[in-house]
């Protein structure tokens, strides 16, 4: 696609907003993978699914700079909105005969009742750079940043989440999916990343890269997994949905 119509999409796309304009570029001048950032289209297209995903919670595989993780909790922050009248008025009803009733309460592995991203990130040497970054915004309050393995941490949190993205070691997708899928509810939708890998899933050149591989092998394993429905968008790099049945 030619830069200059994806400019005409971005420009006919809701904007990604200065906080994420000044990540997106300070991830590419202080990190050596900026690229790996979702960026402005995939970034509201995430926000867009979150939306109509409507998810409890969410689980993240691969904070990386963060840009993803608040581009989704913009999302929760829009449903939360929407949904906190009702809460309100539902919770006056219920004070009648329950009285103290709160607007939120513990749940039962310590965070507070209202949506939640849970994101996790194994590279410990981002930490300095992106929890600043997450914990500055204006969507903090609904992201939970983690350094550490998803595939073992995210089991310990208690939880089944409605949507996950999938943006870790490409190697890996395979395990990393199936670790993921008994912590889905049924309906719920993961996203995986990177699944064109620059074309290279169909280019013979790369037959013994080891990333290519482990994307190649993820892609044919999801088409015949009767579990799930699947459908490949080819944005940027390729953006798999995944949909449990």
């Amino acid at each position: 696609m030619n830069f200059e119509l994806i400019n005409y999409i971005l420009a006919h796309s809701e904007p990604e907003g200065d906080y994420l304009y000044r990540l997106y570029r300070a991830t590419n001048i202080h990190t050596i993978h900026g690229r790996m950032a979702s960026g402005h289209l995939q970034g509201r297209l995430l926000k867009m699914l979150v939306m109509l995903q409507r998810p409890r919670y969410i689980l993240e595989v691969g904070t990386f700079s963060g840009y993803s993780a608040i581009c989704m909790a913009e999302g929760l922050q829009e449903i939360d909105r929407e949904n906190r009248p009702f809460q309100i008025q539902q919770n006056h009803s219920n004070s009648a005969t329950s009285p103290g009733i709160a607007d939120s309460s513990p749940t039962a592995n310590g965070t507070e009742e209202g949506p939640k991203l849970f994101t996790f990130e194994i590279n410990d040497e981002m930490e300095d750079f992106t929890r600043p970054w997450i914990e500055g915004s204006s969507v903090a309050r609904f992201i939970d940043f983690r350094i550490g393995d998803a595939c073992t941490e995210a089991p310990k949190l208690g939880v089944k989440f409605d949507m996950a993205f999938v943006d870790g070691d490409k190697r890996h997708y395979v395990e990393t999916y199936e670790a993921l899928l008994p912590l889905m509810n049924r309906g719920s939708l993961i996203l995986a990343d990177n699944t064109l890998w620059d074309g290279h899933v169909v280019d013979s050149a790369y037959n013994h890269d080891p990333q290519t591989q482990g994307i190649r092998r993820f892609n044919d394993h999801i088409a015949r997994d009767s579990r799930v429905q699947q459908v490949i968008l080819p944005l940027r790099d390729g953006l798999t949905l995944i949909r449990k049945k």
